[in-house]
């Protein structure tokens, strides 16, 4: 009896297996179809699972399946621990350790799954990740369309790609393209930088960040200020329109596009650009603009203006080109090194190399500005190209100078001593050097100028001027070989006027005061010239006054030395110190084949008149005297 029991038990689980294996491959191969659903490619496949139950909630007749479960729709398959499917409304809700492939490109994964089969919307909750393989986004709750192949969560999310983190309150991922689109609150965080927006598409293949919204990247080091461009996020290197700002700590960069590659430091400013150091109160506009924000050198092109900020009396200078940087102090030798331009050298092919600068005691140049002086000769073929078209100039390698001429070989090899200052060995801080080429002008309140080339220093605040610089302080013209200006408590101290120096101040129509020497130096009290020491070869006329203003005589003198003083402005008198030979002619009777001295040459169509001037078009610099020479005629 209990053996046929047994057996009937026997044969009653064999026939239950081969009705089950009946059944779930049934499900597998010809799915169930409702009548209003004809596309066989929004089913639901039942792959496999450990249990099946067919309940009812609602009046509605729910599929349950428990263990194991795996489902399939076109070539996306579902894992799952558990999942419920509503066969009328073709709906899918899973539940646990959720898993979704989609062609072996997209995973998805979750502790919640909730899938309508007829648009192929899943939205995943509780731990929900989304994967490519080589990005991962994640959030509290994520939605991807199957058929869009994207990607949405609005409820905060995190992108991961290699060191990148990318967090943002809404993120909308487009699998194809691999373009993710971030908005609110978004923040990516790299070991190098973090980078702050409300709005920002990402590619997640390219890493370039392409900037639709004011956003912010801070290296630690430089913060950029952008609202339109590209950014590559691995390289370094972007693309920003729209008046982008760079900022460190000692200065700020702006123009109407900005280049940059951090990688080699520099940063090429295209239209309206403006520097400003900070630290200097130095600020140089100009239509192009390279700088190295490694080196803190900048050179502009396209009619640049430097506008040097004092307490009393701001100074602009205006050139061909420009160029500034930092005097860096060489440990080794305790001597101060100057960082120069690195242009590519087949562009440019002199050497300008700089080691110290100063001025000795007796007022002359050193080694270093006959160097310069040298390396600057508009006689330089390839200056003269260069000065034609210096918006040709786009230095990616860096530009190095080599000397063309044996003089400025031996010059090149000349080491420079040491500066005698035993204090500056402990002086840390930073000063800033400014180079000009070609067509020089300076214009202040107190003092205009023109040059064919300068070279300045915070160091020891020195303007100097190259090849036939000419200068008017108060009405007065000064000339010399080269001209020295010193600068003290940001105002004018003193003027050198070195070799062939030449004082011309026009004392009535065609009638000029005139000093000459082989060295001029003038003093300023103030912002005006009060006197100033001729030395060598000293010569002068000059034409006396009597109390009414008019003319009584005029006076033609040689000495050693001689010095003038000014008062108001305007010549007081004049002390021959050393062998003075000298004539008085009355007014009537002046000899006016003799009233000019040697060399002698009255330029006052070259001064800048105003600031304006050196911020115009060259068109508008080249008018401005004509319209001052009609206002004299009439």
């Amino acid at each position: 009896m209990i053996l046929k029991i047994q057996q009937l038990a026997k044969y009653g689980l064999i026939l239950t297996g081969i009705c089950l294996g009946g059944f779930f491959p049934a499900m597998a191969q010809q799915p169930q179809t409702q009548p209003g659903n004809t596309d066989s490619t929004k089913v639901i496949h039942i792959i496999q699972s450990d249990k099946l139950n067919v309940i009812t909630k609602d009046t509605v007749q729910l599929n349950r399946f428990i263990g194991n479960a795996i489902f399939r729709q076109g070539n996306t398959l579902f894992y799952c621990d558990s999942a419920l499917i509503n066969r009328a409304s073709n709906i899918l809700d899973a539940y646990g350790h959720i898993h979704i492939n989609q062609a072996d490109s997209i995973n998805i994964y979750g502790d919640y799954l909730h899938y309508e089969g007829d648009t192929k919307l899943a939205t995943l909750r509780d731990n929900a990740r989304l994967t490519d393989g080589k990005i991962t986004i994640s959030g509290p709750e994520l939605k991807y369309d199957m058929n869009a192949r994207i990607g949405t969560y609005e409820q905060g999310g995190k992108l991961v790609n290699g060191k990148s983190v990318l967090t943002s309150q809404e993120g909308f991922y487009y699998a194809d393209t691999k373009d993710v689109y971030f908005k609110k609150n978004v923040v990516m965080i790299d070991p190098e930088y973090t980078l702050s927006t409300d709005t920002l598409l990402y590619n997640t293949e390219t890493k370039i960040a392409t900037i639709v919204a004011p956003t912010t990247i801070n290296d630690g080091k430089t913060i950029m200020y952008a609202t339109s461009g590209e950014y590559n996020t691995e390289t370094g290197q972007g693309n920003f329109d729209s008046r982008p700002t760079i900022q460190d700590s000692t200065a700020t960069i702006t123009a109407d596009r900005i280049t940059m590659d951090k990688r080699t430091g520099f940063a090429y400013a295209i239209g309206n650009m403006i520097y400003r150091d900070t630290a200097q109160k130095m600020t140089l506009l100009s239509n192009y603009g390279t700088v190295n924000q490694a080196q803190k050198t900048v050179l502009a092109t396209q009619h640049p203006l430097m506008i040097m900020e004092r307490q009393k009396d701001t100074l602009y200078v205006s050139a061909d080109t420009l160029f500034s940087g930092i005097v860096k102090r060489d440990t080794s030798t305790k001597k101060q090194v100057i960082v120069t331009p690195t242009i590519d050298s087949a562009l440019i092919g002199i050497s300008i190399q700089k080691d110290s600068l100063s001025i000795d005691s007796a007022g002359k140049h050193n080694a270093f500005a006959l160097r310069l002086d040298s390396a600057l000769k508009p006689a330089d073929s390839t200056m003269k190209a260069l000065a034609k078209d210096t918006a040709a100039i786009i230095p990616r390698k860096g530009l190095t100078l080599k000397p063309k001429s044996a003089t400025d070989s031996a010059l090149a090899a000349k080491p420079l001593a040491p500066l005698s200052d035993t204090a500056q060995a402990k002086d840390t801080t930073e000063h800033r050097y400014l180079m000009a080429w070609h067509n020089v002008r300076i214009f202040s309140d107190s003092l205009q100028g023109v040059a064919d080339s300068l070279y300045y220093t915070s160091k020891d605040s020195i303007f100097r001027f190259y090849k036939q610089p000419v200068l008017w302080a108060t009405g007065t013209q000064l000339t010399g070989d080269t001209i020295f200006l010193y600068i003290k408590n940001q105002t004018a101290d003193k003027i050198l006027l070195d070799q062939n120096g030449l004082i011309v101040k026009e004392a009535g129509k065609e009638l000029y005061n005139q000093i000459k020497g082989n060295q001029i130096t003038g003093y300023f009290v103030g912002q005006t010239l009060d006197w100033m020491h001729v030395d060598g070869n000293a010569e002068s006329i000059y034409y006396i006054k009597d109390d009414d203003g008019a003319f009584i005589s005029v006076n033609k003198t040689l000495s050693g030395i001689i010095n003038i003083y000014f008062r108001n402005s305007e010549l007081h008198h004049v002390t021959f110190i050393k062998d003075p030979e000298g004539t008085m002619f009355p007014f009537s009777q002046r000899p006016l084949d003799q009233l000019l001295l040697e060399n002698f040459h009255w330029e006052i169509k070259r001064r800048p008149k105003t600031k304006y001037e050196l911020m115009g078009s060259v068109n508008t610099v080249k008018a401005a005297p004509e319209k001052v020479e009609e206002k004299e005629n009439q």
